[in-house]
């Protein structure tokens, strides 16, 4: 794919300085690019509310509203012809192996030189996955964390939002005030995620995702 191409792009990030570099870097190979930036997750839903025709979005894993992998799953339910990449100072494999069974088009170490970084993103918007070369992609979750992926998949968008909110200790009447929906509206999407995640309270469903945003799972198991 042509690097001009690339016609919008949605930079997520808290801080302003790094959010200044990567503008600079893809401004360099990508000039007639429009760039957006966001320092909450909130105006990242935000902006993509208004007007989701976005070519790729530079998520990181940690900025205010979000924790761990719970922005990335719900950007990949909302809006899934949306390619999604994680730019992180955390590039333990393990973390990197989750990102992209989350659904992210690649990952982007935060040490990545601007060559590279342009190198990168020509390549996801051409189709293909890019992680760091060293990362092996083949190792698998254990069967314990790949069911468990596996059903947090089938959370619509809104049911994600309520269980990041849940996991922040917020009651249902706070929930769906921020939601802008009924009380009942937030008690029936409870249910919902309480039996697709398998589990049979309010509290185990906070603890499977305080678990997702930790990124606390067991260990990869090498593929068969």
């Amino acid at each position: 794919m042509n690097h001009a191409e690339l016609n919008r792009l949605l930079i997520a990030d808290d801080h302003p300085l790094f959010r200044g570099a990567l503008r600079e870097a893809v401004s360099g190979s990508f000039s007639r690019a429009e760039i957006g930036e966001a320092g909450t997750f909130e105006e990242v839903t935000g902006l993509l509310e208004r007007d989701a025709e976005v070519d790729l979005i530079l998520l990181d894993l940690r900025m205010p509203g979000v924790r761990g992998f719970s922005g990335l799953m719900y950007l990949r339910a909302q809006y899934p012809s949306v390619p999604v990449v994680v730019v992180s100072a955390n590039d333990d494999p393990a973390v990197i192996r989750r990102c992209m069974e989350f659904g992210a088009s690649g990952f982007f170490p935060k040490t990545l030189g601007a060559d590279a970084l342009r190198g990168a993103i020509a390549r996801v918007l051409a189709g293909e996955v890019w992680t760091p070369p060293d990362v092996d992609l083949s190792l698998q979750s254990d069967a314990e964390s790949a069911v468990m992926i596996a059903r947090l998949a089938t959370l619509t968008p809104q049911q994600v939002r309520v269980m990041m909110m849940l996991s922040g200790g917020l009651l249902n009447k706070q929930i769906a005030y921020e939601l802008g929906v009924s009380e009942a509206t937030v008690k029936a999407h409870v249910s919902a995620i309480l039996q697709k995640l398998g589990v049979d309270s309010r509290t185990q469903a906070v603890i499977a995702a305080g678990r997702i945003e930790a990124g606390q799972w067991p260990q990869v198991v090498p593929r068969a």
